[in-house]
């Protein structure tokens, strides 16, 4: 059974959210099945960076960068599922891997 899988990648989570929404409702409204978005672990970043520019080593400040990753499986998508997936318009700061997987005989 071939199936699309899709993998959204943000740092915010809500614009993120928005996207695999927008994705699903196209999805179903093509007629396919679809499983998700199943929202995967958050990768966590911290950075530590010395405040000052000459001593005060003991003096830092923490930043840190979270990436949030959604995941959204299309089952048997046909023609007009890839139409209405290729003509969404999708936010700025949100990545997209599309993978076909299985379907082979």
């Amino acid at each position: 059974m071939p199936k699309i899988r899709i993998k959204l990648r943000g740092f915010d989570h809500k614009t993120l959210d928005a996207s695999a929404q927008k994705i699903v409702e196209a999805a179903r409204r093509s007629g396919a099945q679809v499983s998700g978005p199943v929202p995967l672990p958050t990768r966590v970043r911290r950075f530590t960076v010395i405040r000052g520019p000459f001593k005060h080593k003991d003096s830092r400040e923490h930043f840190e960068l979270r990436t949030h990753h959604r995941l959204v499986d299309i089952l048997n998508p046909n023609r007009k599922t890839i139409e209405s997936l290729m003509s969404l318009d999708l936010p700025t700061g949100v990545e997209i891997e599309i993978k076909t997987v299985g379907g082979g005989k």
